[in-house]
């Protein structure tokens, strides 16, 4: 069992995903003829003539990314439907059959460079218009269509699949050739992260709500990610269970519970996605989701070694609602208070605590009791190692009481001590003198830790 938590101590991410970590917040754009038609699912049927943005302005949508403090976007270049934002020569079901008849990926990927942040792109395998659909033949369509976007639109920093699938001719179900479109990928974007439910880069969290884990751990069992890299040989209790129950809805996904059974272990983290609005594309009805809501989910996210992917669904016109784009700025505004100015304090860690369970020690200047969060972060470099840990606080008399647990840590764990939506906060009645300083105590991991930062705001 020790050499077992020891290799999966040793799992580790590779440059793509250390990158994709350090995205943090980007943005998911749904649009196409859903838009116009008033629907989330279109059937493939719908008149070219339908998608007519007059007033398309792909500068606007990097503006408003910007502005919210994202760093990244992806774009639904096909959804279910088969219309192409672009002039793809393998379908006649696309722009350049539409009254606007211009590239919308060309000119979201050029403001996309020219606004300073990332561009990627969701291309949906089913495809409820092309007549290939349900045959051998259609995976050379698809395959097609993949390689004109990896290679006429420059840099591409994400790749975004679901497995959607419906029945092709004669009720035949469509078997995605997974394994070619990410050596395609692999071959002219060598860079992209590829997000699919099974990996191999980032998998999916379960929901579409933007609800968390209790707790998130990027080492998962292979047969979760199984196009995934493989880095340990299998679980001492291998033999004597089965895991091909896991998937991304299950609540325990990492543990140790299940990660003994496993066969073999990835590094496959997972991403949070969520759209602004009730539907992923955009409604004249809607409303934007609260700012408290888009703030915890922040927390749970980018707080809670995931990252964190919002939809911001472009409006008729082209651009993204003005009611979404004021929502946005709240919530840049409420991350600037709340994490813009740090709490100087000294870290330094005790040296007679044990490698797997470390104390460290946060002293201030002056007792204060006016701190709202601590950010841990692992070097997630050298793998994911934290299990459990709890945070506790030393009174000028030297009394000390512990006021946060937590599970795991990963490339970042917000923990929030303050409600900023709340009347009242128990922690600053019950420090009503101050803490002189905290103490960080890892109860548990899975081999030396190794702490990146701890910061307090």
């Amino acid at each position: 069992m020790k050499q077992f938590l020891r290799e999966a101590a040793a799992v580790k991410p590779d440059k793509r995903q250390l990158d994709w970590y350090d995205t943090e917040f980007y943005a998911f754009i749904h649009f196409g003829p859903n838009t116009f038609t008033d629907r989330e699912w279109g059937d493939g049927q719908e008149d070219e003539a339908v998608f007519n943005p007059v007033g398309l302005d792909c500068g606007q949508w990097v503006e408003t990314i910007k502005a919210a403090g994202m760093k990244g976007m992806v774009l639904t270049a096909k959804h279910h439907d088969g219309f192409c934002l672009w002039p793809s020569a393998y379908t006649e079901h696309s722009v350049k059959n539409s009254p606007l008849g211009r590239d919308v990926v060309r000119e979201a990927s050029e403001a996309c460079r020219k606004g300073g942040i990332k561009f990627g792109f969701y291309l949906s395998p089913w495809d409820r218009n092309s007549k290939l659909y349900g045959t051998d033949a259609y995976n050379d369509y698809f395959c097609n269509q993949l390689t004109e976007l990896l290679t006429q639109y420059g840099d591409i920093f994400y790749v975004w699949f679901d497995n959607a699938c419906g029945e092709g001719p004669n009720g035949k179900k469509q078997r995605y050739d997974f394994e070619r479109y990410i050596a395609l990928i692999r071959k002219y974007q060598p860079n992209a992260v590829i997000f699919n439910d099974y990996g191999p880069d980032v998998r999916w969290c379960g929901n579409e709500a933007g609800t968390a884990r209790h707790e998130e751990w990027a080492v998962v069992p292979r047969e979760l990610c199984f196009y995934s890299r493989v880095q340990t040989g299998a679980g001492p209790l291998a033999k004597e269970g089965d895991l091909s129950f896991l998937y991304n809805t299950c609540q325990n996904l990492g543990t140790m519970n299940n990660i003994v059974y496993s066969q073999g272990l990835t590094f496959t983290p997972a991403e949070i996605n969520m759209s602004i609005r009730p539907g992923w594309f955009w409604h004249p009805e809607e409303e934007p989701h609260s700012l408290e809501r888009l703030f915890r989910t922040y927390l749970t996210s980018v707080g809670a070694n995931c990252c964190f992917h919002l939809n911001l669904p472009p409006d008729t016109k082209g651009r993204i609602d003005q009611r979404d784009v004021g929502r946005l700025a709240e919530l840049r505004a409420l991350l600037d208070r709340e994490f813009g100015k740090q709490i100087s304090a000294r870290v330094q860690k005790q040296q007679d605590s044990f490698p797997t369970q470390p104390v460290y020690e946060v002293t201030f200047d002056v007792p204060r009791n006016d701190f709202k969060y601590v950010v841990l972060r692992e070097d997630i470099a050298r793998g994911q190692r934290v299990e459990s840990f709890q945070i506790l606080a030393e009174a000028p008399d030297g009394s000390r009481f512990p006021f946060y647990q937590g599970t795991t840590v990963g490339n970042r764990k917000i923990c929030p001590l303050q409600d900023p939506f709340a009347e009242q906060n128990p922690l600053t009645r019950s420090m009503a003198y101050g803490a002189k300083r905290l103490l960080v105590h890892v109860t548990s991991a899975r081999d030396e830790v190794f702490m990146k930062s701890i910061e307090v705001y």
